[in-house]
């Protein structure tokens, strides 16, 4: 398994413990979700529902959105780093 560092925006930071950044071991970004909740519950929820990642919020390996990649079955490899976006909404 691959040791991939997560970035936490503040909003998901009560579940882990204040800390911006944190390590989890994954193949994929859906065992990620699942290893990151494990050691941080309820995070996950937050995130991802039954259907996949939430409208509200984006994930990003490296600079790509997950989106455009292989969605939850993307793959990841050691030293990824993956980042975890609240979607801003408004208007300019």
């Amino acid at each position: 398994m691959a040791q991939v560092t997560v970035r936490i925006p503040p909003p998901l930071r009560t579940f882990t413990d204040g800390k911006d950044e944190v390590t989890i071991e994954a193949e994929k970004i859906r065992d990620l979700l699942d290893n990151l909740d494990a050691a941080h519950p309820g995070i996950k929820e937050r995130i991802a529902d039954d259907k996949g990642v939430r409208r509200s919020v984006n994930i990003f390996l490296g600079e790509e959105d997950i989106r455009v990649l292989d969605a939850l079955d993307t793959e990841l490899r050691d030293r990824d780093v993956v980042s975890i976006i609240p979607a801003i909404a408004g208007g300019l």
